[in-house]
């Protein structure tokens, strides 16, 4: 979901695409049913802030800080997040 956000002009791209110490504030939750409810649940909410901590040796779950605590999810459920990057 690479593109231009048409409210503020900005670039949006798909969590799993940030990188080690970039921050992004989550625009859109994605996934259908009880993966989308899945990550709602978990904190991944539009407005929130989070940065990638670290990824794992093969790329492959990624861990996030958001609201205060380390997250870890799979590139398949973070390409469904949609953020705007944060220049910090």
């Amino acid at each position: 979901m690479d593109g231009e956000n048409r409210s503020s002009g900005k670039r949006l791209e798909t969590l799993d695409r940030l990188k080690v110490g970039e921050t992004g504030v989550i625009r859109v939750v994605g996934g259908e049913g009880i993966l989308r409810r899945r990550l709602l649940d978990m904190g991944l909410t539009p407005k929130t802030k989070v940065m990638v901590r670290r990824r794992a040796p093969l790329g492959d779950p990624i861990e996030v800080n958001l609201r205060g605590y380390e997250l870890t999810l799979r590139l398949e459920d973070a390409e469904k997040i949609s953020v705007e990057e944060v220049k910090e």
